[in-house]
């Protein structure tokens, strides 16, 4: 359950990040107080129920191991009642078999008694042994969900101040602080070549840019940002390619693409023409 309350807030931290991203230059990120708000309160919620289960647990492994206990004693005080029936009887038979045959039998029920008390010790030694495993088996699992909950609240807060940056320069820094948390995070690269087209770094972001599509060849933003890199630098052909995936991919990009300053030099190209006429 948790795993999957996990997987349901990163799947509405990327789409609302990559909402937000549709305009590196003319919208703000994550302008969305009620869903920063909604995400908070996810994160509250699982934090808790984190610590429930925590405590769940540890009330289960000490039940057990009363029980265990409980049922050692038990049979333990059997034990002792079965051996003194033993003893009474080996005592009524003294007069006929004799001292060394009494001997021989004490001997040999101390030896079984022995034997039966070690069997049974390295039964419940096993036993605890699992329970052991089993106890640190999912204390791993909650401090791994815990400090997951910690990186998605650090992420979600650096994104936070990404929104709010002045400028290109330290929005730069802010996405290197994401990516040092979660590398080669696909969507903070995309950001930060959105960012590196505001300075006008157009090799840099087409870097970024090939970085992403190396591992996803059909990312959309990715495929944007370098289209408008490829019509910067004056490379038609390449940036129309580019734009003609990113819009199959992704439709709202014809929307922007009618109005990106970017592509400017495209203006009055056939092909760039037909591919936003439908938006027009």
């Amino acid at each position: 359950m948790v795993k999957h309350l996990i997987l349901v807030l990163l799947t509405a931290l990327f789409s609302f990040s990559s909402f937000a991203a549709e305009k590196y230059s003319d919208s703000e990120l994550l302008d969305r107080p009620l869903v920063e708000r909604y995400i908070l309160d996810e994160l509250k919620s699982i934090r808790q129920e984190q610590q429930d289960l925590e405590r769940r647990v540890i009330i289960q492994i000490t039940d057990r191991e009363l029980t265990v206990a409980d049922k050692s004693m038990n049979y333990a005080n059997v034990t002792v009642t079965y051996f003194f029936y033993i003893i009474a009887g080996v005592a009524s038979l003294v007069a006929l078999i004799g001292w060394q045959s009494l001997k021989e039998i004490k001997q040999n029920t101390k030896e079984m008694a022995n034997k039966r008390l070690e069997q049974i010790t390295k039964d419940y030694e096993k036993k605890f042994l699992a329970l052991e495993r089993d106890l640190k088996r999912k204390t791993r699992i909650i401090s791994e969900n815990n400090r997951e909950i910690e990186i998605i609240n650090e992420v979600h807060n650096l994104w936070l101040r990404a929104q709010n940056a002045q400028t290109a320069e330290q929005k730069i820094e802010i996405i290197d602080e994401i990516l040092k948390i979660r590398p080669g995070d696909l969507e903070a690269l995309t950001y930060k070549a959105d960012a590196a087209m505001e300075i006008k770094e157009y090799h840099w972001a087409m870097s970024l840019c090939n970085r992403v599509l190396e591992v996803d060849d059909s990312n959309s933003h990715a495929l944007y940002q370098r289209a408008c890199a490829y019509a910067r630098l004056g490379a038609e052909e390449q940036a129309i390619y580019d734009l003609q995936r990113s819009i199959e991919a992704s439709a709202s990009n014809r929307d922007l693409a009618a109005e990106e300053t970017d592509f400017e030099m495209l203006r009055g190209n056939p092909k760039f023409e037909s591919l936003i006429e439908t938006a027009e």
